[in-house]
């Protein structure tokens, strides 16, 4: 692994854990997946095409460590996490909390979604990804991204009220 690989992947790291956020929606889960991801990368370095992009290779291996996890997890039985806690609001808290609302109405409608519709709507509104892109991460032709993602926006405007 060379110095330039190293720096590209740290750069990545806040893009990495959204997309294990919008995969696991459990903070901690994100995390263990995010670091199975900067191990598989480095460990395949040698394997990474230099001219292509480094963040589909690494969203790809995100999602092949996602799918293997849950995977295991049908078989492993029911797990509680008991140290979730709330976070403390801020000194003012109507500007933080309305949007923190807003943002919980928005996580909630989209995991009400299916998700091959989850996953596409994640990648390209907030990775912003192209279609193209997210087409390669995901295994699927470009046209099933577009029409994903147009079934994905209509969905959520619906379920959030927007016209």
């Amino acid at each position: 692994m060379d110095a330039a690989f190293g720096e590209a992947l740290i750069a990545l790291l806040p893009n990495l854990r959204r997309f294990a956020l919008s995969l696991s929606r459990r903070a901690d889960l994100a995390d263990d997946l995010v670091q199975i991801t900067v191990e598989r990368a480095i460990t395949h370095a040698a394997g990474f095409d230099r001219c292509a992009r480094l963040e589909p290779w690494l969203f790809r291996i995100m999602r092949n460590a996602w799918i293997d996890q849950t995977r295991r997890q049908r078989t492993a039985g029911t797990q509680v996490d008991i140290f979730e806690m709330p976070e403390a609001l801020p000194v003012d808290p109507a500007p933080a909390l309305e949007a923190h609302l807003m943002l919980q109405s928005v996580e909630a409608a989209m995991a009400t979604l299916p998700p091959e519709q989850r996953e596409v709507l994640h990648l390209v509104c907030v990775e912003e990804m192209s279609y193209a892109e997210t087409a390669e991460v995901l295994s699927i032709p470009v046209g099933t991204v577009m029409s994903r993602l147009s079934r994905a926006r209509l969905a959520l405007a619906g379920k959030l009220g927007i016209e």
